[in-house]
């Protein structure tokens, strides 16, 4: 890492990577040219690169990734979670190869250009991962100009000037602007996504950056799906007649987020109707129950974190992604705590004793990742009866 007041471009380098703490990572430009500011972490998952790029949940972040080959299986216009990438950008350790699977229908460095996203390859992202651990996760900004010249000094003033997430809501800028129905179920190889049997119980689905497995998990369980705006109110969620709600995935600091959306899900809280959250979701049904969320460290990102359900002391090996937590000391005595990560301690899922509401920190639909947690949308649509 160089020292942005001397800092040239080495030979070949057409990226370059720009902590607002001063230091400066070069690499190769891949993807998109350009320039985009956000804050820098870290993603152990070794699959699910696509996925992890159109994560709703990334927005305004720049992605370090552990795995040293990501690229080398291509793209594919089915291992998406959204209509666009939310991911600002790619670190990577080893160049982009050409693709090697069956099922790619385009390189992962023309998919990256196709959606305006920047990478850079050659780091050495053990390191910017130790120093993540370190220091926390980073303001930062991201370039890629294919003749190499870089302004260092423009770039840090850009990274020094953000903002950071802390206090950001960005549920607002990656939630849908209209309402609309989902009849998509699960994957399968050599059948695609299944259409199933509409009907089942009615869920209103409130989308904070809402991932398109999580839907298509509700549908797989029989849940008839209706997904509605970060703001939409109480009185238009009960306009669709629903037995169930459910708290999406999302980006951002959750306290700002909960500003219009806790008052929301206070008033579902007292129709006593069941209730799933998950990430953001769970941090929000926190909030509204009276306890406090707080920024990490370095957050939780991968696709192999493991939790520990306190009703029978399984382990479940499971999907993050989170920056911010709910303060388990916080939590009032009505909340009792169901998970927990056993990389930290911190809360991983509650569920209240008086109501049917439940929620879990990590993203149980498994995309990426693990399959152990799908048995929480069977808990779902079971509280809503048959």
């Amino acid at each position: 890492m160089a020292d942005p007041k001397s800092s040239r471009a080495p030979s070949g380098a057409t990226g370059v990577l720009v902590l607002a703490s001063g230091e400066v990572v070069w690499g190769r430009g891949f993807g998109a040219e350009g320039q985009a500011v956000g804050e820098v972490c870290f993603n152990t998952a070794m699959t699910g690169y696509q996925e992890v790029m159109t994560d709703p949940s990334y927005a305004g972040q720049i992605i370090n990734f552990t795995f040293p080959h990501i690229g080398n299986v291509g793209t594919n216009p089915e291992d998406v979670e959204a209509l666009n990438p939310h991911a600002l950008g790619a670190i990577v350790r080893q160049d982009v190869t050409d693709p090697s699977n069956f099922r790619s229908t385009q390189h992962f460095d023309a998919w990256m250009k196709a959606n305006g996203r920047i990478g850079i390859s050659g780091v050495d992202t053990r390191a910017l991962t130790r120093l993540i651990r370190v220091a926390g996760a980073p303001n930062a900004v991201i370039a890629h100009t294919a003749n190499g010249e870089f302004d260092v000094p423009a770039l840090l003033a850009r990274a020094k000037a953000w903002a950071g997430l802390e206090g950001m809501d960005l549920a607002k800028d990656v939630t849908t602007l209209q309402t609309y129905g989902w009849d998509q179920g699960l994957w399968k190889l050599g059948s695609g996504y299944a259409t199933p049997a509409k009907g089942g119980k009615k869920v209103v689905a409130i989308d904070y950056g809402i991932k398109h497995n999580i839907l298509r998990n509700l549908v797989d369980v029989g849940c008839d799906v209706t997904i509605v705006s970060a703001t939409t109110t109480f009185d238009e969620i009960m306009a669709h007649a629903p037995d169930g709600l459910f708290l999406s995935n999302g980006p951002g600091d959750p306290a700002a987020t909960g500003e219009y959306a806790v008052p929301v899900i206070k008033q579902w809280l007292e129709t006593k109707r069941p209730l799933f959250g998950i990430c953001l979701g769970h941090q929000m049904l926190g909030l509204a129950v009276g306890a406090k969320t707080e920024k990490m460290h370095q957050g939780h990102r991968g696709a192999n974190h493991p939790v520990k359900r306190l009703s029978d002391g399984a382990v479940e090996i499971t999907s993050m992604n989170h920056g911010f937590a709910v303060d388990a000391d916080t939590l009032p005595a009505n909340a009792k705590a169901t998970h927990i990560s056993l990389f930290d301690g911190s809360n991983c899922g509650f569920e209240l004793a008086d109501q049917p509401a439940f929620s879990v920190q990590y993203h149980p639909e498994a995309s990426p990742g693990p399959q152990d947690s799908h048995y929480l949308f069977e808990k779902f649509a079971g509280m809503m009866g048959d």
